[in-house]
Parts: structure tokens; C-alpha cells; sequence
């Protein structure tokens, strides 16, 4: 059974960081892409960052235009583990975050499609406020 547990969520202040961890269970998590997303209220879900499975000794990371050069994807193959570490917050960052499994390679055209995840975690709440 594939389970993800998000943790690290938290209130910061606009231009702090926070580093977001998605636990795996149940599965290898280099075997699987890992994509978190973000829910702000009144607002759709959007992909934030994918790090894709490793295929060929390789993995790629994509990640939306609204975070790119301010976040971060790894993984931790030893801890089975995702960070998302996010720099230089601002207010429209505030959502809930998920992170959430797919079996299947990724692509610039797929990573930020949700429905095609697997299995969802349960969501950390980060909120950027002074």
C-alpha cells in the first residue's frame, strides 16, 4: 500500500524558509515520482515541483513558474523521503501543501497533472504572514 505523510508545514514570515518532508511507506521511493502540490482556499489545486522516478540512474525535477529558483525538490533514498525546500516565501505561498506517488515516469507535459497520482498524503499547512 502506497502512504505518504507530509510534515513541516508551519507560519513564516514573508522571505523565510521552510523545508517540507513527504515520507514514504510501502514502496521505494526512487521507484515512483513524487510531486507536491499546493491548495490555497477559493483556489484549484496546482503542481508545485515534481522529482520523477529514477530511470537509468536518472531523475528529473520540474517545477512551476511561480517557484522556480526559490524551491528546491530532493529525495533521500536512505530515509525514503521527498523535501521540498522552499525559499523566499511570500504570502501567495500560503496553501496546503501534498505531496503525492505515481508509479509512472514524468514529463514537463504531466508531472502537474494531479489526476494521474496514485496515492495523496494528508496535506501540511504553510501559511506566510507577517
Amino acid at each position: 500500500q502506497l502512504q505518504l505523510v507530509e510534515s513541516g508545514g508551519g507560519l513564516v514570515q514573508p522571505g523565510g524558509s521552510l523545508r517540507l518532508s513527504c515520507a514514504a511507506s510501502g514502496f521505494t521511493s526512487d521507484d515512483y515520482s513524487i510531486g507536491w502540490f499546493r491548495q490555497a482556499p477559493g483556489k484549484e489545486r496546482e503542481g508545485v515541483s515534481c522529482i520523477t522516478r529514477v530511470e537509468r540512474r536518472t531523475a528529473f525535477a520540474y517545477y512551476a513558474e511561480s517557484v522556480k529558483g526559490r524551491f528546491a525538490i530532493s529525495r533521500d533514498n536512505a530515509k525514503n523521503t521527498v523535501y521540498l525546500q522552499m525559499n523566499s516565501l511570500q504570502p501567495e505561498d500560503t496553501a496546503v501543501y501534498y505531496c503525492a506517488v505515481d508509479r509512472r515516469m514524468k514529463y514537463s507535459t504531466t508531472w502537474n497533472m494531479g489526476g494521474q497520482y496514485e496515492s495523496w498524503g494528508q496535506g501540511t499547512q504553510v501559511t506566510v504572514s507577517s
